[in-house]
């Protein structure tokens, strides 16, 4: 089926190439379309280069604009020059107010989801293969690479330990200046462990050194170890791995993961641009799965309805137009609907009332007052 909807021709950077095709006239998507993404030669940027190429047949162009960081790439969306970013788990960030985004000139983003890749890849901790590990658990007094600047990494690794009824004051924390020099120790026996997807080249690396590489089993029954992991970051899901450093179909890793890229909006965006967006994700997606590794993440099946961040309003409209949407996904949506109002409205109070003018202040202070607002609303603050 070709639906009414014009294709993504995709120009890196600022510039822009249209292509006007026969169906272009009946578009229900405007002519040009906007977005960041990670860098050329990221996974995100490829999905979406190799989804504008299947789309140039019907018609409409896309600027992509790659950002070297999240606030690179959350920065044009703030600010109305892009409609979409295909982001990472910044996006939850954004949306939260918190890490990068806590500062004056930030804040909690009404950022609203319209699909996401979850391709299968997996998100983890690889742990060099000459230690003894079976579980988290058994990270206990193990030397755990601590990225300088790498909040988000940072995080993730402090999840990790978190299932395993640890923290950073139960391993040795070894400290990087860099996200590649931390692989660097752990080839060099600096280091035991860090947290990477385990398909990425670094992480192939170390499966080739003479330490190997391995990851540690996660339960997805272990609900008490699952919920001590989400009570630091929520957005984490179980997953089956079959492909990776010290990872195949025969060795499988039991483990986790979460949506990459995550195609996000504001939530004023204008119901026009995000339908027919969202139909085409659905209903196209035998045209593009193959286009790219990990294109077939965006297939319905792996939509996660309860996740962190809440869809779009026409999102939700399309799912229930196509009849999956329920009470209990619309509960899950209201709920995170409302968490947004708090956070933004405990937002608007602070930076009313005169706060600190030294950044580090002013976000302590910031801190404090969301985890106030949310504890107040009857819900968990997460980042406190």
């Amino acid at each position: 089926m070709k639906m009414k909807i014009s294709a993504l021709v995709v120009a890196a950077g600022l510039s822009t190439a249209v292509f006007v095709g026969p169906l272009a006239a009946e578009a229900e998507l405007p002519r040009t379309l906007a977005m960041t993404a990670y860098g050329t030669g990221s996974t995100g940027y490829t999905q979406v280069a190799a989804i504008g190429n299947v789309l140039q047949e019907d018609g409409v162009s896309v600027r992509i604009l790659p950002g070297d960081n999240d606030v690179t790439r959350m920065t044009p969306l703030r600010d109305g020059r892009v409609d979409y970013c295909a982001c990472g788990i910044a996006a939850y960030y954004g949306s939260e107010g918190v890490m990068m985004f806590a500062g004056p000139d930030w804040g909690p983003q009404p950022i609203r989801v319209i699909t996401t890749a979850l391709g299968g890849a997996g998100q983890g901790v690889l742990i060099a293969g000459d230690i003894d590990i079976e579980t988290p658990a058994d990270m206990a007094g193990k030397r755990v690479a601590y990225v300088r600047g790498a909040d988000a990494l940072n995080l993730n690794m402090e999840a990790f330990l978190a299932f395993g009824g640890l923290t950073w004051d139960d391993v040795e924390r070894v400290t990087f200046s860099g996200y590649g020099s931390a692989f660097d120790g752990i080839i060099a026996n600096r280091a035991d462990a860090v947290h990477t997807a385990p398909n990425s080249p670094h992480a192939r690396r170390v499966e080739s050194s003479n330490r190997g590489a391995q990851f540690a089993a996660m339960d997805p029954d272990d609900t008490e170890s699952w919920g001590r992991m989400h009570a630091v970051a929520p957005y984490f899901q179980p997953q089956k791995v079959t492909s990776g450093a010290g990872i195949s179909a025969d060795n499988p890793w039991v483990g986790s993961d979460y949506p990459y890229p995550i195609l996000v909006a504001n939530a004023e965006l204008e119901g026009e641009k995000v339908g027919p967006l969202i139909r085409f994700f659905v209903e196209e997606h035998d045209r593009y799965k193959d286009g790219a590794p990990g294109n077939d993440g965006y297939h319905l099946d792996n939509q996660n309805m309860k996740w962190v961040v809440p869809f779009h309003d026409s999102v939700v409209e399309y799912y229930e137009e196509i009849g999956i949407w329920t009470d209990e996904m619309q509960e899950h949506q209201d709920q995170l609907v409302r968490r947004q109002e708090v956070l933004m409205g405990a937002w608007d109070a602070y930076t009313e009332a005169d706060p600190p003018s030294d950044e580090d202040a002013f976000i302590e202070g910031w801190m404090q007052a969301r985890a106030e607002a949310l504890t107040d609303a009857g819900m968990e603050p997460v980042f406190e």
